[in-house]
């Protein structure tokens, strides 16, 4: 049993800590980055925008929430070098104060009309910076959580991360719903929508607080205690991993379905210009809902993925909520609410975790702890990129008064999800490589028989020997 996780880092872990940090720093600073994109959707067309073409400014305002993801790729390279080379907590305080700060910004803002087009280029300067810093934090918060966890339950731990991202996109939705709601529209227009920006004081003070108290992880100190700590992590993750940072890019593309939910499916609802005329306060539940049941989901797949593995749920949940897309956006052409919150809950809330409650776990495990945050950070913020594009293309694409909307968007999306789905086919499955072995080639597998009993054990509350 002992010789089973002689590859396994010595150290005090702080499972539950790390699990805890991980998640409440996700769910406040992804409340920063979704608040954005919810008002990207809502009311910065009418607000940072010329308003003579309605088509233009709702294309326009959906392309500055893409350029905070064009942002992420550098964001990636300099974060995930800082994460690999001094540390993940230190990386993930950075990271908080950066997205904090910005958002704060966004809350003050002149609109179009007292600046003219002086507003739309602050925001996007705003919305780089955003992307910048949330460029570290999923691969950062996933990296410590896994190298503080057990070994056979880094899948459960680490799925807390994402659990707290789709927290935040809660708290972002939630706290627009009772001020575009019960607030009269003019004054929401002219000063409501800033309330939830300047919250974010409250982040920062809040994610310092919790973020501190976390130790560096067992993986990381054992690199620096042996020298082995890379001066140019970059160059070593292209080198010895290109080929799994390329899956990570296409897996990465899976974020097609919270785009078609949220950005493009809120436009698409709400937007006087597409005819369907649903309120913003109505269609706020949908996202609310479905992230709702993602929070309850979540640790049971994470659960799953350490049982059987990580690519199962991947694939299925990439080719299914693939699939769904074409019913939730026909569910809105009808203004059929009640089949359009079913059809989000189907998909985003229930089928869509197959993947997004995995990755934070199978990510990290595909790259050794030298290069860990480096190479996870570049390759998904590259693959979240390409398709953080994807909503003015789908306005192009699919503009106000063309027919088949539903079918041309849920063809690309399905699509899109089938490239991610054979790049999880393609890869190496994880769950049962030691954490000092991963990334490594011909790393060897603990034995079926074995990891089950570690893992048992583990869950029993027991303490796993270590040599």
């Amino acid at each position: 049993m002992a010789n089973a996780l002689q590859h396994e880092p010595r150290g005090t872990h702080q499972t539950k800590k790390a699990a805890a940090s991980g998640w409440i720093g996700s769910a406040l600073e992804y409340y920063d980055f979704f608040i954005y994109a919810t008002a990207a959707s809502l009311i910065f067309p009418q607000l940072f925008f010329p308003s003579g073409n309605p088509t233009v400014a709702i294309v326009a305002s959906l392309a500055t929430y893409g350029v905070g993801y064009v942002a992420r790729p550098i964001g990636a390279f300099f974060l995930g070098h800082w994460g690999d080379t001094h540390g993940r907590k230190t990386v993930l305080l950075v990271c908080m104060f950066l997205m904090g700060f910005s958002t704060m910004a966004v809350g003050v803002l002149p609109t179009y009309q007292q600046v003219g087009m002086l507003a739309p280029v602050l925001l996007v300067i705003l919305r780089l910076i955003q992307g910048f810093a949330v460029a570290g934090e999923i691969s950062g918060a996933s990296s410590m959580i896994l190298e503080h966890a057990p070994f056979g339950r880094r899948g459960y731990f680490a799925s807390f991360t994402l659990q707290g991202v789709q927290a935040g996109q809660i708290f972002a939705a939630a706290i627009f719903l009772p001020l575009a709601a019960y607030m009269p529209r003019d004054a929401f227009n002219s000063w409501g929508w800033r309330i939830p920006f300047l919250a974010s004081l409250i982040v920062i003070i809040a994610g310092y607080i919790i973020r501190r108290e976390v130790e560096e992880t067992p993986a990381f100190t054992e690199e620096g205690a042996h020298g082995a700590i890379p001066r140019a992590p970059i160059v070593q993750a292209f080198k010895q991993s290109w080929p799994d940072m390329l899956r990570v890019v296409c897996m990465s593309l899976m974020n097609v379905i919270p785009v078609v939910a949220t950005i493009f499916g809120a436009a698409f609802a709400v937007q006087k210009a597409y005819g369907i005329g649903f309120s913003p306060s109505l269609y706020l539940w949908i996202p609310v809902l479905g992230n709702i049941l993602a929070v309850l989901v979540i640790p049971y797949v994470g659960n799953l993925a350490d049982r059987i593995g990580r690519r199962p749920p991947i694939i299925f949940g990439a080719i299914a909520s693939g699939l769904l897309s074409f019913g939730y956006l026909y569910a809105i052409s009808i203004k059929n609410v009640p089949l359009a919150i079913l059809l989000s809950l189907l998909m985003w809330g229930v089928v869509y975790q197959g993947y997004n409650a995995i990755f934070p776990s199978y990510y990290p495990e595909l790259f050794h702890t030298r290069v860990r945050v480096t190479a996870m950070a570049i390759a998904q913020n590259t693959g979240t990129t390409i398709t953080a594009l994807l909503p003015a293309f789908f306005a192009a694409v699919a503009p106000p008064g063309s027919s088949n909307i539903p079918l041309t968007i849920g063809a690309l999306a399905l699509g899109i999800t089938i490239i991610a789905a054979i790049a999880a086919m393609t890869a190496r499955e994880t769950y049962r490589v030691q954490l000092n072995d991963l990334g490594l080639p011909g790393a060897v597998p603990v034995s079926k028989e074995d990891y089950d009993r570690l893992r048992a054990q583990t869950m029993g509350g027991a303490a796993l020997a270590r040599p």
